[in-house]
């Protein structure tokens, strides 16, 4: 059981490094690499990310689940959630962040700030289980 855990995540590292190198491919073949310093890249991410942001403004739980369900509007927010993708991608590129490392600390972090025990079910900040 474990060697198949083992074989599905070589296969999903396989996946990530192929999509980093779509991305970067893209950008070199433009000639972006002059543009994409950290300051550039963070607000392409947060633009994009407002973006995505924008689709759901002022949507009920109802309306948003009926965007979801129609082609047309999923497809708009998948592009957005595409682009935001592709940002953090390429942030983490051009500024040599392992993502998958980053995460992994993050979530560790996480795990110390909300303990499942205190947090399940609730949505406060973690100063407020202190």
């Amino acid at each position: 059981m474990k060697e198949i855990e083992r074989l599905k995540e070589i296969e999903r590292q396989k996946e990530l490094d192929r999509l980093k190198g779509l991305v970067k491919d893209f950008c070199e073949e433009r000639d972006w690499d002059q543009f994409h310093n950290p300051k550039e890249l963070a607000i392409g991410l947060s633009t994009e990310a407002n973006e995505l942001l924008q689709l759901f403004r002022f949507q009920s739980e109802e309306q948003m689940r009926e965007m979801l369900g129609k082609p047309d509007t999923r497809e708009q927010i998948e592009d957005e959630t595409a682009d935001i993708f592709f940002f953090l991608l390429r942030f983490a590129q051009k500024n040599g962040i392992d993502l998958e490392q980053a995460l992994v600390r993050k979530i560790e972090k996480n795990r110390k700030k909300y303990p499942a025990e205190l947090a399940r079910g609730k949505n406060l900040k973690y100063t407020e289980y202190e």
